[in-house]
């Protein structure tokens, strides 16, 4: 495996728990103060603070996913290093389009 994306995959990993925590976090508060989706939509509309948290978020799941999605196409497809590289860099850009659309859809509604 290349050592490049070997250490961006850790550094994802290791971006992606924190962030993860906090998410997991705010869904039960919000789920404890019986806040609705609206509530909650009403919390982030506008909110740089979260829009910041969310990209960085969708930023590290993307790079983290595709690079995963690379390796297990190398080691289990018949598609050599190059192609699953490809698949795995349109992979990672369609999971940055879609997150930064959910982000733009909370922060922006």
């Amino acid at each position: 495996m290349n050592v490049r994306l070997y250490l961006w995959q850790r550094l994802t990993a290791a971006l992606l728990v924190p962030l993860v925590v906090v998410h997991i976090a705010v869904i039960f508060y919000a789920t404890r103060q019986g806040m609705t989706a609206a509530d909650i939509l009403s919390r982030t509309h506008g909110s740089m603070v979260w829009a910041s948290y969310y990209a960085v978020f969708v930023a590290a799941a993307s790079i983290h996913g595709a690079i995963g999605v690379r390796n297990v196409l190398t080691e289990w497809s018949p598609l050599n290093d190059r192609r699953a590289g490809l698949f795995a860099v349109a992979f990672g850009l369609m999971l940055v389009a879609l997150g930064l659309r959910a982000v733009a859809a909370v922060v922006l509604s």
